[in-house]
C-alpha cells in the first residue's frame, strides 16, 4: 500500500469548511458569510467525493451556543487584565455589552462553523471509500 497521497489535514479542513469525508470539496455554495441571507447554504453533495452534505436543517444550535459562551469566556481573557471588572462600577455592564456586540458580530461565522463541526463529529474520515475503485 504505496500511497503518494497525502492525507488532508482535520484542522485545515474544519477552517477551510472543506467536506468532512475527503477535505477537499466545499461544504457552503458561498465562500464567504456574505451575502448573509445565503451563508448557511450548504451544498447538496460534495463535489469531489459525493457525500451528501445536509443531513437535517438545523444542523449544530447546540456546537454555536457552545462557541458563543467561548467567545464570551475569550473576551473575559483579554478585557480583564485591560479594563479590569468590579462590582463597585458599570464595567461588569460594560464588559457584557462588548461581548454581545463582538458575539453579534461574529455570529455568521460561528453559525458556519457549527455546522462544518457538526457534520465532523458524524461524518467520519472517507466513510465512502468503498467506493473507489
Amino acid at each position: 500500500m504505496c500511497s503518494t497521497h497525502k492525507k488532508p489535514s482535520l484542522i485545515g479542513g474544519v477552517l477551510k469548511m472543506k467536506c468532512p469525508n475527503c477535505r477537499k470539496g466545499n461544504m457552503f455554495v458561498n465562500k464567504t458569510v456574505f451575502p448573509l441571507n445565503k451563508c448557511l447554504k450548504l451544498t447538496d453533495n460534495c463535489s469531489v467525493c459525493n457525500q451528501p452534505m445536509v443531513g437535517e436543517q438545523n444542523n449544530g444550535p447546540g456546537i454555536n451556543y457552545a462557541l458563543t459562551v467561548i467567545i464570551f469566556l475569550i473576551n473575559l481573557v483579554w478585557y480583564w487584565p485591560i479594563f479590569g471588572l468590579s462590582v463597585w462600577d458599570n464595567s461588569v455592564e460594560v464588559y457584557m455589552i462588548v461581548s454581545t456586540v463582538i458575539v453579534v458580530l461574529l455570529q455568521p461565522w460561528t453559525m458556519r462553523y457549527a455546522r462544518v463541526l457538526y457534520l465532523y463529529f458524524y461524518v467520519p474520515y472517507q466513510s465512502n471509500r468503498h467506493l473507489d475503485t
